[in-house]
């Protein structure tokens, strides 16, 4: 296989790499996203940035073999559309993979859900590497997942498998920006949290002083209290930690994997205050055989998983490595 040409666009940053199908990264570009409100503006823009750091590799266009595209979503991947991503602004039905085929003059053009993407990178050349079957999970400012069985990406009927955030978790619990009540994402979504912060955060406490005061608190400020030993802090760090087990509890006995990655606040927050209690946690709310074998690690990619999941993006494009709805 050829050379690969990953691009990732989240709400804040655009990155983009080329690199090789063993995950060698031969050339990298970040930049803010800075959307137009002009769709077809902005792809225009993603084509030169990809012809940029093509030529930083010392490669040109016909050098590649494939291009993926980690978005937001909800998109579909087989008519390579966005459909009106809520994190890009003036994006509706935009035919991404169309329009960028179209000014790369490359056919192997390949879409994939960001939180998809990210799962195969780190199933592959994170923390789930050597393991078949992964569950990767991340808690940003929602709560995403992907999931690799057997290998492959699994994508569902309706391209919305790994939708874990809005897993129900307290029925006619708290609302979720979704619209439903009682998602996982409202309770360690990191928006959901830094709305509660704001609302019970003690005024003369650890965490408002951190942030410069309670309207500003963020889950960033209670892990750095939390490190420090302050009582509210950690009443809200096993708080998360009692909802992400209750979480992560159901998608065990449902999907039995070998491996469960967990990405940003976890990882931020490391081993002793979440980690380890949760993979304690977890394995003793399952049964021995699906929970005591379970792997449960913080991602690894850290600031490279976007390189990576616009790699992987087109790895599973080309290699037909993911599920497809009938």
């Amino acid at each position: 296989m050829g050379a690969l040409v990953g691009i990732d666009v989240g709400g804040t940053k655009v990155a983009l790499c080329v690199g090789a199908p063993g995950g060698e990264l031969q050339a990298t570009l970040r930049r803010a996203t800075e959307p137009s409100g002009d769709p077809a503006a902005d792809v225009a823009r993603l084509a030169e940035d990809a012809r940029q750091v093509i030529a930083q590799a010392g490669l040109q266009l016909a050098d590649v073999e494939a291009v993926g595209v980690s978005l937001p979503g909800p998109l579909d991947p087989e008519g390579r559309r966005v459909l009106n991503p809520p994190n890009l602004p003036g994006w509706g039905e935009v035919p991404v993979g169309d329009l960028l085929s179209e000014s790369l003059g490359l056919e192997a053009i390949h879409l994939e859900n960001d939180a998809n993407a990210a799962a195969v990178a780190e199933a592959r050349f994170g923390a789930g590497r050597g393991f078949a079957s992964v569950l990767y999970a991340t808690m940003s400012t929602g709560v995403g997942g992907g999931i690799v069985l057997d290998g492959r990406l699994w994508r569902g009927r309706s391209w919305s498998a790994g939708e874990i955030g809005h897993t129900t978790l307290e029925w006619d619990g708290e609302l979720c920006n979704c619209g439903l009540r009682g998602c996982a994402e409202a309770y360690i979504g990191g928006a959901a949290w830094q709305k509660r912060l704001a609302r019970v955060a003690p005024d003369d406490g650890r965490v408002a002083e951190l942030a410069g005061g309670s309207a500003q608190a963020t889950p960033v400020h209670v892990v750095e209290a939390a490190r420090e030993g302050d009582a509210f802090a950690l009443a809200e760090i096993e708080r998360f930690n009692r909802y992400l087990t209750h979480l992560l509890v159901n998608l065990a006995f449902t999907l039995d994997p070998e491996a469960v990655v967990l990405g940003t606040i976890v990882a931020a927050a490391g081993e002793e205050l979440v980690l380890g209690p949760v993979r304690e946690a977890v394995r003793a709310r399952t049964w021995p055989r699906i929970g005591g074998g379970l792997e449960l690690r913080a991602a690894t990619l850290g600031e490279q998983l976007p390189y990576y999941a616009g790699l992987c993006a087109a790895l599973t494009g080309a290699e037909g490595s993911a599920s497809t709805p009938a």
